[in-house]
């Protein structure tokens, strides 16, 4: 039986908890492109505004150490899809054009959890969950898709084409089926929200999940006409206005439609900004490195959520959280099964309700590469281990679109820094704590065991094998 079917028998067989399917809730989730911690102005930036997101701050919970699962695209899109750190799911990196691994398909994605409650489900954007047809959206839980298999930049007008990379034209995907190659990129922004915005228009009687997947603002930066031009930081800070008008319209749709109070909106990006770009690049707003790094810089993103009559208005969580949590979050609130597969991720909604105290994650682990175990938090200290990394301030980023040069540094040994009040985590204060040292080296060595860790050339008991293309 193939996996469609699968979730079809597995919905027929929940037995009816007196909900009406009706009042399920729905849930819209934004996921961005290389945006910043600093990226939104209720967040700090500077040159443009961000209003429509600053009044969805304002009406719901802003949080403050939410982190990606993995810095860098592919890798944190599975993860945030199934609920699990991505070398959980042998999911590594940011596969391109013809890579023959994606998602297995035996992992469940958000859509197949929710289509177990007989949700409506929808991708606009980005996928990156690899692009032969059976890791596609429509083989994984989702009813729609419209979008790139993969980034925006791995097509033929690559700035440095022919040179480092070799990249064919770049499709668009309706569903199945390529509908044209290297197709105007101003357009995406536009064309995502109003897709999502006729799929939830379509879909407003019955449960809907819509994943907008922004390619934005991942380099080539690409803006409609109506923003063009508008931001005092030039081209970033024009994309940037276009997707916080996204947002609004989005969140304007659901109040037109009188769908504020029974949907969930969630905020986020994929990971931090990359930074070798320079002015076409986002804003860690302090923290130390960008994407492809696992100093905070790359993973720690900007997260709001918003769900009226829900959460209250204006609240400021502090709490540690990931992009994989959200999985479970949304399974909880539309009383769905979680995976049978061990996942990662756990249940925020004790922090969506606001529950005084309520810390539902204890400790996230910083894996990269193909399984290296970089760095462990308990949200208020971070234990960063002996790896190699992408260094950004050697040289100075590049500009207009140009990348700069970049170097590998290295961690030679355990350092340990107080996020409380050094979140750049720029002084090593790995004498002063010795308890806090033992317990997040014992929360490595737990994880090492679990899912392994090529640092240490330890492999792990629990780590699954990647979907690879059928011959």
């Amino acid at each position: 039986m193939d996996k469609k079917l699968l979730l079809l028998a597995a919905a027929a067989a929940i037995p009816a908890t007196g909900i009406a399917k009706e009042k399920l809730p729905n849930i819209v989730l934004i996921n961005l492109d290389d945006v910043g911690y600093g990226d939104f102005s209720c967040y700090g930036a500077y040159g443009y505004t961000t209003p429509n997101i600053d009044k969805m701050a304002a009406e719901g919970v802003t949080f403050t150490h939410f982190l990606a699962c993995q810095p860098v695209s592919g890798a944190s899109r599975a993860g945030l899809l199934t609920g699990c750190y991505p070398n959980r799911i042998g999911f590594a990196g940011a596969p391109g054009p013809g890579s023959r691994t994606g998602i297995h398909q035996e992992e469940m994605t958000i859509g197949e959890v929710l289509k177990q409650k007989n949700y409506a489900t929808a991708v606009y954007g980005k996928w990156h969950l690899g692009c032969f047809e059976q890791f596609l959206p429509l083989q994984n839980g989702f009813d729609e898709y419209f979008g790139l298999p993969y980034s925006n930049d791995m097509w033929p007008f690559h700035p440095q084409q022919g040179t480092v990379y070799n990249f064919p034209d770049l499709p668009t995907y309706e569903g199945n089926e390529i509908i044209g190659y290297n197709l105007d990129q101003n357009r995406m922004t536009t064309d995502y929200t109003e897709r999502a915005i006729n799929f939830i228009r379509k879909h407003r009687k019955e449960p809907f999940f819509v994943y907008v997947a922004h390619n934005m603002a991942h380099v080539p930066l690409a803006v409609s006409d109506k923003f063009r031009g508008k931001s005092e930081q030039g081209l970033y800070g024009d994309v940037m206005m276009e997707i916080d008008w996204s947002v609004g319209q989005i969140i304007g749709a659901l109040r037109e439609m009188g769908l504020e109070k029974n949907t969930l909106v969630v905020l986020t990006t994929d990971n931090g900004p990359w930074l070798n770009y320079g002015n076409h690049a986002g804003s860690t707003a302090g923290l130390r490195q960008g994407k492809g790094v696992t100093f905070d810089g790359g993973n720690r993103v900007p997260c709001i959520m918003y769900w009226k009559g829900v959460i209250e208005p204006g609240r400021t969580c502090n709490a540690l959280a990931s992009n994989i949590d959200l999985l479970p979050t949304f399974a909880e609130i539309a009383g769905a099964p979680l995976p049978k597969r061990k996942i990662d991720g756990v249940s925020l909604t004790p922090l969506i309700k606001g529950e005084q105290g309520a810390r539902p994650r204890d400790y996230f682990v910083y894996y990269y590469n193909q399984n290296d175990l970089e760095a462990v938090t308990d949200g208020m200290y971070k234990l960063v281990l002996p790896h190699r990394y992408r260094d950004y301030t050697a040289f100075p980023p590049g500009n207009d679109g140009q990348p700069g040069k970049l170097v590998t540094s290295e961690v030679k040994e355990p350092e340990l820094y107080d996020l409380r009040r050094d979140p750049g985590e720029r002084y090593n204060v790995i004498s002063e704590f010795p308890e806090k040292l033992a317990e997040l080296q014992a929360v490595a060595e737990a994880y090492r065991q679990d899912l392994g860790d090529n640092l240490h050339k330890v492999k792990g008991s629990g780590r699954r094998e990647p979907g690879r293309i059928q011959k």
